[in-house]
């Protein structure tokens, strides 16, 4: 999907168009997405990033990119600089600088003081032990806190101190004045501010008292002139407290009238099967070494997919393809994977490359001698041309191509059978070697000279076709195969065991010796984001990973060329 292509229409460009009609905002769309800088991204934000910049570019507006940094504790910069990477990376650009919420916490804290003016606010002393007792159920209302009618002086004296640091981490909170009978359990009495001593990564040691995400969220939309705040679905039940504290701020400051007022609208998160996306596990698989990092290419990080070979280009397609719903639903990864074969096989060139070797003597050819293959970089795309590739008396072919006694419809290699080395001769093997232990070490076989890829007269048809590598021109690669890093469709959905049992033994496996072409980097031009993507003819797409040398190249699989997992369901 180009990203000057038009996505798709949803229930959320229905919403904004009858928002337009009634000129709410003056007619203005200003979307924003907001990730907390905790962990890395992945590729549920991927599917919010593509929604909220596709809406501010459909309609003429914009994006802002805003961090909520309200938790000290658990941010780190270095999670910012990967955010801001991955937006870059899919093809997007943020209105105006970078916004982060500790730039309003000046702004909130006043506000605050104003919920306690407006006796709206009040310090509560309990412990969140404590005030999670009184909270009730949906169906029996909460308990107040007996801190509640607090006069509105004590309150104001006792959030000033709060601010200076004079109370420890939990010794006391902040919360809304609301109803703790309301049916939403998120309108009784939420907490506005609690105490966190930390260092944050801006701010320093400035703050000790940082707001609630329902506190600073709808504010730092309100401050920064979003006109459409657009949520995952479990927000949904947010969205009264959202309005209640704009409603509030208005009533105090009533000049603020003719600020653009944010309206939030929910839609169903992706839950992809044969994954987890939750940022604390995605954490723990880090930090306890089941993965080498957030880009693993195993993890469903963007920076992992961007690591494996996938394309900017692919996952937009993947996102404007599942579409936007109102209703939680599971989406196969098969699609995703879908999606990059569908851009690789159009844009990927072509080179040959062994991972299993087993190498072939040609008995008749001339010993010494080298001939030049004409080779097509890309069926799909003729201006990427040709290439020459050097054939030579012994050649390797992957072990897996050849069967002793196959059987009838085995259509590769056997003892007497005829396959044809693509680009080049037909072959007949005449026989093999074995070593002590049975395998296979050396397969012999002739060629007929009249059967040269592109002679006239050489149309002779075989059944098999096997790609090859010269042993005298082969180049030394690493490859890493990745699979899918869990063998359940839903790993963190067994209330039973523990999601790390799911994980795939198998989701790695290195070759330290596989085989390449000589001249694969002339086969075509690196991907416009920098990355060398081929596809490994009848085996898959690898690209060049980033801890290759001049010594060692890496390639990692970015995907088999056809979908295995469904053919083992």
């Amino acid at each position: 999907m180009e990203l000057n292509e038009t996505p798709k229409t949803n229930f959320i460009h229905q919403e904004i168009d009858k928002d337009l009609s009634e000129n709410k905002n003056g007619g203005a769309v200003l979307t924003r997405f907001p990730p907390e800088p905790n962990g890395y991204l992945h590729i549920g934000h991927a599917k919010s990033i593509c929604l909220n910049f596709g809406l501010g570019k459909h309609y003429k507006g914009g994006t802002n990119l805003r961090f909520d940094d309200t938790n000290p504790t658990k941010e780190d910069t270095e999670y910012v600089e990967s955010i801001k990477e991955d937006v870059n990376w899919l093809g997007f650009q943020w209105k105006d600088e970078p916004k982060f919420t500790s730039d309003y916490f000046e702004q909130l804290y006043q506000w605050a003081v104003l919920f306690i003016k407006n006796d709206k606010a009040y310090v509560d002393d309990q412990s969140a032990e404590e005030i999670a007792s009184q909270k009730g159920t949906p169906t029996m209302p909460g308990q107040e806190s007996p801190y509640r009618n607090r006069s509105v002086e004590e309150n104001l004296d006792l959030f000033e101190r709060m601010r200076k640091g004079e109370f420890k981490n939990g010794e006391r909170v902040l919360r809304a004045k609301i109803d703790m009978a309301s049916p939403n359990m998120h309108m009784r009495d939420p907490l506005m501010y609690r105490i966190i001593h930390a260092h944050h990564h801006r701010t320093g040691d400035d703050w000790c008292i940082y707001p609630m995400y329902d506190f600073a969220h709808g504010q730092g939309d309100f401050v920064e002139g979003i006109t459409h705040s657009i949520c995952t679905l479990e927000f949904e039940v947010h969205r009264p407290l959202y309005n209640w504290f704009l409603e509030q701020i208005l009533a105090f400051q009533p000049e603020l009238q003719e600020q653009a007022r944010p309206r939030q609208i929910e839609f169903a998160r992706l839950n992809l099967n044969y994954t987890v996306m939750s940022k604390r596990k995605l954490l723990q698989l880090v930090n306890e070494n089941y993965v080498a990092g957030w880009d693993d290419p195993r993890m469903p990080t963007i920076s992992g997919y961007r690591r494996r070979g996938y394309t900017p280009e692919s996952i937009r397609r993947f996102a404007d393809q599942i579409g936007v719903a109102k209703r939680e639903n599971v989406i196969d990864v098969a699609l995703l994977e879908h999606c990059i074969r569908e851009d690789l096989n159009k844009r990927a060139p072509r080179v040959y490359a062994v991972l299993n070797p087993v190498k072939v003597i040609i008995t008749n050819y001339p010993e010494g001698e080298v001939e030049w293959m004409e080779a097509i970089n890309n069926p799909e795309d003729e201006s990427m041309g040709a290439r020459q590739l050097p054939f030579s008396r012994e050649i390797y072919i992957e072990r897996d191509d050849f069967m002793e006694n196959a059987p009838r419809k085995f259509f590769r290699m056997d003892v007497g059978r005829e396959v044809r080395l693509k680009n080049a001769y037909i072959v007949k093997c005449e026989g093999i070697k074995k070593d002590e232990n049975g395998e296979i070490t050396e397969i012999y076989c002739t060629y007929d000279p009249d059967t040269k890829s592109g002679m006239e007269g050489s149309n002779r048809k075989v059944k098999g076709t096997l790609h090859w590598v010269s042993i005298e021109h082969a180049k030394t690669v690493q490859v890493k195969q990745y699979d899918r890093l869990f063998m359940d469709e839903e790993p963190d959905g067994h209330k039973d065991k523990d999601f790390l049992e799911f994980l795939n033994p198998n989701s790695l496996s290195v070759i330290n010796t596989a085989y390449i072409e000589p001249n694969f980097k002339d086969a075509g031009a690196k991907f416009d984001d920098g990355i060398e993507r081929y596809q490994f003819q009848r085996l898959g797409y690898f690209c060049i990973d980033k801890d290759s040398t001049e010594e060692t190249i890496v390639f990692n699989r970015t995907v088999t060329l056809k979908d295995s997992w469904t053919k083992k369901k």
